[in-house]
């Protein structure tokens, strides 16, 4: 089974809404000055650099996303004369050196091949003094409505639990985020945890955006029958804790990593 990237339709009502809340908190942490330059590696739909845009007085923005269909998406939601988004690999950055005061980036790391090249070529294009950070998914622990996903999946067939991110990510915790950063030779790095919470209005509003085949989980869900997602979904609807108006109340952990360049 193959990670799917390329409807930002599709991806926006799965993760998107919600990665606009961690990276809310994330770059308040990060306390970039204002009128910097900043790089967003795996822009995605551009979650992350409209909230640059909006909260951290940025004087440009530039996101790179090897998803032309994600791409395309972010130019036509993000729009701001200070902002410009292009089809890039974060393994193999086109920028110069020491070109920007921040580069960052959210929920990709471990979907890149070689989490090392990403680490090193983010160093190589931030100033001295500058910031380097990232944040994952806590795939394995409080990234909930994710983790009620997979514990339902596996529990149908245990075979698929080779599938489950939480299993499939080991770098989305403290210590291995930290030691990367180390490695890529930055300095002071730190890392935190960021939870928000993921309010469902129904069940709808949480298995839906399973449908859409953007990410691990929902590509997953699209390879099935339709006969064993009817019974997944239905596993689902009785395990999930759900309110007295319907409602579906979780949390969502995202680890987040940052470094000083030398």
């Amino acid at each position: 089974m193959a990670d799917v990237w390329a409807s930002g339709a599709a991806y926006e009502p799965y993760v998107g809404r919600w990665s606009r809340h961690v990276a809310r908190e994330f770059l308040a942490w990060l306390a970039v000055p204002p009128q910097s330059r900043w790089l967003d590696v795996g822009c995605g739909t551009g979650a992350l650099s409209q909230m640059i845009l909006q909260t951290a007085s940025p004087s440009a923005v530039k996101g790179v996303d090897r998803s032309e269909g994600f791409v395309a998406y972010a130019r036509h939601h993000v729009v701001d004369a200070r902002v410009s988004f292009e089809v890039s690999d974060a393994q193999s950055l086109s920028e110069p050196p020491a070109t920007y005061d921040a580069a960052i980036s959210g929920l990709v790391l471990n979907f890149v091949p070689a989490p090392e090249k990403m680490a090193s070529e983010m160093t190589r294009v931030t100033q001295s003094g500058g910031t380097v950070a990232l944040y994952v998914w806590d795939y394995a622990g409080q990234m909930q409505f994710m983790r009620y996903f997979w514990d339902a999946a596996s529990g149908l067939d245990p075979a698929d639990q080779t599938l489950d991110e939480g299993i499939r990510f080991p770098i989305c915790q403290p210590e291995p985020l930290a030691e990367l950063f180390r490695t890529a030779g930055l300095q002071n790095v730190e890392t935190r945890p960021i939870d928000i919470p993921t309010v469902f209005t129904d069940f709808d509003d949480y298995w839906t955006p399973f449908l859409g085949g953007q990410g691990a989980a929902p590509a997953y869900a699209m390879t099935l029958s339709e006969e064993r997602r009817i019974l997944l979904r239905e596993h689902l609807r009785a395990e999930l804790p759900t309110e007295a108006d319907g409602s579906i109340h979780l949390i969502a952990r995202a680890w987040a990593v940052r470094g000083k360049v030398g």
